[in-house]
């Protein structure tokens, strides 16, 4: 059965969800920070913080190890979640989408979260952007904070 795919225009995440992928960004500085944040699957509503380890340990690159991404799969399935937000930080960029990025960007129905820490050593200021990634296009979206949903 085919479903039916709906982006918003718009982001919207908790305080606690939006503290916590800043934090991660700021910890793993100056290596890129990434993972995941699910939600029941077909909501659009991300819930639950997954921090994953940047197998590459590198500050220009970020890569899922495969084994976890395969158990990371796996969990989602028999939670009945699915990836709401795909997040990794840029260490010393823009939060813009790279072309690499842009490749790996495989879940369409999901936002992708960019947190770039450049130039603050992990502990000053920070760009916190999102954009929706599909078929190559780049959509930067709006971000609301929300205390609650």
């Amino acid at each position: 059965m085919a479903r039916l795919l709906i982006l918003a225009d718009m982001l919207t995440i908790t305080q606690a969800l939006y503290d916590q992928l800043v934090a991660h960004a700021r910890a793993d500085h100056p290596d890129e920070a990434c993972g995941m944040v699910a939600g029941p699957a077909g909501t659009g509503r991300p819930e639950r913080f997954i921090p994953m380890l940047n197998a590459a340990r590198s500050p220009t690159f970020y890569e899922f190890d495969s084994q976890d991404l395969l158990k990371l799969y796996r969990d989602l399935d028999d939670r009945d979640e699915e990836p709401v937000i795909v997040y990794h930080s840029h260490t010393a960029t823009e939060a813009y989408p790279s072309r690499t990025d842009v490749t790996y960007a495989n879940e369409p129905g999901a936002h992708y979260v960019l947190v770039s820490t450049a130039d603050t050593d992990g502990a000053g200021e920070f760009q916190f952007r999102s954009y929706r990634i599909v078929d190559g296009v780049i959509t930067e979206e709006d971000v609301r904070v929300v205390e609650a949903y």
